[in-house]
């Protein structure tokens, strides 16, 4: 497979060399770090309010959780801004990885159901509970399997890459 010129130019940039390789603690782990965090608050509080409508702590009232969607939009865009900073350290790795692009389009699915979710069992505040759950049930169940997916295709990345670095195989 050809690889692009423009992925050696991105690794070859101060910004990429020093994420890969500088022993800061502001480098690459840091920004792993926040990815891991952005993860947690995007994932974890989609999650609860899936597993909510899904009929899990049933005394838990629903309507309080639309405001997760705060947290929710947090911790995407710190996924998205250490997910650039990580893809700047090491674009070859991922963009000539299938799996890269197909958590991307996990990702994009579990947001749109998210946002189709809130929506659809949020937006009527006269809704009982049992009535958002009805409404909610098959999109808080795609939304756990989107996010099971991406999560899962996203801890796949350190390991299905073909190439590492531009010109050297994995």
């Amino acid at each position: 497979m050809a690889v692009p010129l423009i992925f050696k130019t991105i690794e070859e940039s101060g910004l990429s060399t020093w994420i890969r390789d500088s022993p800061s603690p502001f480098a690459y782990w840091f920004v792993l770090t926040f990815h891991a965090i952005g993860m947690g608050l995007l994932v974890g509080a989609s999650a609860v309010i899936d597993l909510r409508i899904l009929g899990v702590a049933r005394d838990l009232p629903l309507a309080p959780l639309k405001g997760l969607y705060g947290i929710i939009w947090v911790g995407f865009w710190i996924q998205v801004v250490s997910g650039a900073f990580l893809l700047i350290a090491y674009p070859t790795k991922a963009l000539t990885n299938p799996d890269f692009y197909i958590k991307l389009t996990l990702i994009g699915l579990a947001v749109t159901v998210m946002q189709t979710l809130n929506k659809r069992v949020f937006s009527d505040s006269s809704l009982s509970d049992a009535a958002m759950m009805v409404k909610g049930k098959a999109l808080a169940t795609w939304s756990l399997i989107f996010w099971v997916g991406a999560v899962t295709a996203g801890r796949l990345l350190a390991y299905t890459y073909t190439y590492l670095k531009y010109g050297f195989s994995g």
